[in-house]
């Protein structure tokens, strides 16, 4: 008898533990539980200690009410230009109504996900492909509102669709990578083409400062350089006036000018002034004047007398004696000897020979109208006699 009780007394212990288990519920913060009694709903539990009937109530489900997060694989979506588009959804939503998620709907994850995959066909079925890659916005509003108005009676509110990628077919992928590279492409031209242009304005103008620069620096050089070579003349022409310098000096110079005005590969014409002749033959004077071997002053030699100056065609002065050409003269000089210096007297200079006369070429009688048959060569004048003027 007193095992009978023992294990009777055992039996009521574990009954009034389990009845005790079964009473007494906890639900966690941010969840509710739904209790059924006899497979009734009888209420909704929350966050808390709660006591139920053992034995009679149970719960049911318990529902998580925080927001949610459910990603979607892609799914195949058609285009309004008939191009196949993957398209990656994620929905956030969040259980408003516990009783009506767990007895309006039996998956309600499920049934979001195949609405979503619907609702996203028929949004995307009325846009074109460049639509659909920069309309991401009003996707995600439509998606939005035709989700919300569908899960309202599942207790059930979305919050948000987001459009994780929508990726194009391979040879559009291709097609707007080469596109994508050639706008890229004329970008960088576009800018190569502008810095160009800046540098070339920017060069330009710093030539054109340095131009300028350049130029008044030359300008400041040349009047400086003006004003010393005016200086220069002065005191060069103040030198000559008050030391009374004669045409000697100013010959000698203009020899020493000579050797520069012939450098060059170039013909030139040198004209020698009247003064300057005169100087030069009172310098061949001066030096004839002088004894070869520096023992005495040598003998000047006398000048050969000039003859008359010849007339020209038709002029009234006779001619006193034939006529040379202009050109080449004809005979060779009459030499000029110098009579050594010594004890002995000079002797007379020799007359200079007789150069060859050389007959003037026959005028051709006048044409008609007045014109000579050929050129009249000028009148021909001795060696050593000028023209008249």
């Amino acid at each position: 008898m007193k095992a009978t009780a023992v294990i009777v007394l055992v039996v009521l212990v574990l009954l009034v533990v389990v009845a005790l288990v079964k009473t007494v519920k906890v639900i966690p913060q941010a969840s509710a539980a739904i209790v059924e009694r006899f497979g009734r709903y009888t209420r909704t539990l929350h966050a808390g200690l709660n006591i139920l009937v053992p034995f009679i109530d149970r719960i049911r489900q318990m529902i998580d009410l925080r927001e949610q997060v459910v990603p979607f694989p892609p799914q195949p979506v058609i285009t309004e230009d008939n191009l196949v588009v993957q398209i990656d959804t994620v929905i956030y939503f969040q259980v408003t109504d516990p009783r009506a998620a767990t007895y309006e709907i039996a998956n309600y994850i499920q049934a979001i996900e195949q609405l979503t995959i619907t609702t996203l066909r028929n949004i995307i079925g009325g846009m074109d492909l460049e639509q659909t890659l920069t309309s991401r916005e009003e996707i995600n509003a439509g998606l939005r509102g035709v989700l919300d108005e569908a899960t309202g009676r599942w207790g059930i509110r979305v919050n948000r669709v987001e459009l994780k990628a929508i990726e194009p077919p391979p040879s559009i992928q291709d097609s707007m990578e080469k596109q994508m590279r050639a706008e890229r492409d004329k970008r960088a031209a576009i800018l190569t083409a502008e810095g160009h242009q800046r540098s070339q304005v920017l060069t330009a103008e710093g030539d054109k400062e340095a131009a300028v620069l350049r130029a008044e620096g030359e300008r400041q050089a040349a009047v400086i350089r003006a004003e010393g070579e005016a200086r220069a003349i002065e005191t060069v022409f103040e030198a000559i006036h008050a030391g009374e310098v004669d045409n000697k000096l100013l010959a000698y110079q203009y020899l020493q000018m000579l050797p520069r005005i012939a450098e060059g590969s170039s013909n030139k014409l040198w004209i020698l002034p009247s003064e300057v002749t005169r100087a030069l033959e009172g310098i061949g004077d001066a030096v004839g004047n002088l004894s070869p071997n520096g023992s005495g002053p040598a003998h000047r030699v006398p000048r050969l007398p000039l003859e008359e100056e010849p007339a020209w065609p038709g002029s009234a002065t006779p001619s006193a004696g034939p006529p040379s050409p202009i050109g080449p003269i004809s005979g060779p000089p009459a030499p000029v000897r110098k009579q050594p210096a010594g004890n002995g007297a000079p002797s007379a200079p020799r007359p200079p020979a007789e150069p060859p006369t050389v007959p003037a070429p026959p005028i051709d009688p006048p044409r008609r109208g007045g014109a000579p048959a050929g050129d009249v060569e000028p009148p021909h004048i001795e060696r050593g006699h000028r023209p008249p003027r």
